[in-house]
């Protein structure tokens, strides 16, 4: 099961993150919050399995997302 550890305000927010936590060997899924909202001004989701939740937060917390 995919678990929700971060809301990116905008697409780079994403990328910086995925680019990150795939370099640290995690998967990860980036889904947009909005489907009719031009890239620059949605939301994103950054998804991971459950069972790595807590390893990617800290990862997250350590690099100041």
């Amino acid at each position: 099961m995919w678990k929700v550890v971060y809301m990116a305000q905008n697409k780079e927010t994403a990328d910086q993150i995925n680019d990150l936590l795939t370099a640290e060997g995690f998967l990860i899924r980036i889904k947009p919050v909005y489907k009719n909202v031009p890239d620059q001004d949605n939301y994103y989701e950054i998804l991971v399995p459950q069972t790595e939740v807590q390893e990617v937060h800290n990862i997250l917390m350590d690099h100041g997302f």
